[in-house]
This record gives C-alpha cells, structure tokens and sequence, in this order.
C-alpha cells in the first residue's frame, strides 16, 4: 500500500475560521506535487517553492560547510521569497473577488 503525502497534510487555520487563505496556503500541496515529479503544477500551486528549496539548501550546506557569501545569498534570497509570496498571494486573492 502506497502512503499519500495528502492524507497527512495539516489545515490551514486561517481558511478553516475566517474563509480566506493566507500566505502559506499550498506550500503542502506543492512539495506533495514535486515528490511526484509534477514540477509545473507545484509552481502553479505556489510560486514561490523552488526559491524556498534554494533557501533551504543554501542555509543547510552553509550549516555543515561554510559558503562564500553566504549571508549575502541568504539575505538576497528571503527578500526574493517574500516579493514572490506577497505579489502571488495579491493576485490570488484579487482572482477570487
């Protein structure tokens, strides 16, 4: 028997008490999308997951072995992630009015 990603996904808080998403809604789906291999439909789902994945593994090799410019890369990337995440949420948000 196959274990679904989907079948152990956590709620979103903020859709189930106040009907909206928040800005992290899709980020499970899109990480369940890419272990399946659907890189297209993750990056449809939530734009901003293979930025995050780049943050991820440059702060994880900066851990065990130290990058050149790490903090730069580091600082330079979140920046990124939050204009990707804030302007993807904004136009989701004005789809649904």
């Amino acid at each position: 028997m196959l274990v679904q990603l989907d079948d152990y996904m956590l709620p979103c808080l903020n859709k189930k008490f106040f009907g909206i998403d928040c800005l992290g809604c899709g980020i499970q789906r899109a990480l369940s999308l890419i272990f399946r291999g659907e890189f297209v439909e993750a990056f449809k789902m939530y734009p901003a997951i293979y930025t995050l994945l780049l943050l991820a593994i440059v702060i994880i090799l900066n851990f065990f072995y130290k990058v050149k410019y790490a903090q730069k890369i580091i600082s330079i990337l979140a920046v990124t992630n939050i204009l990707i995440i804030v302007i993807s949420y904004v136009i989701k948000m004005n789809q649904l009015i």
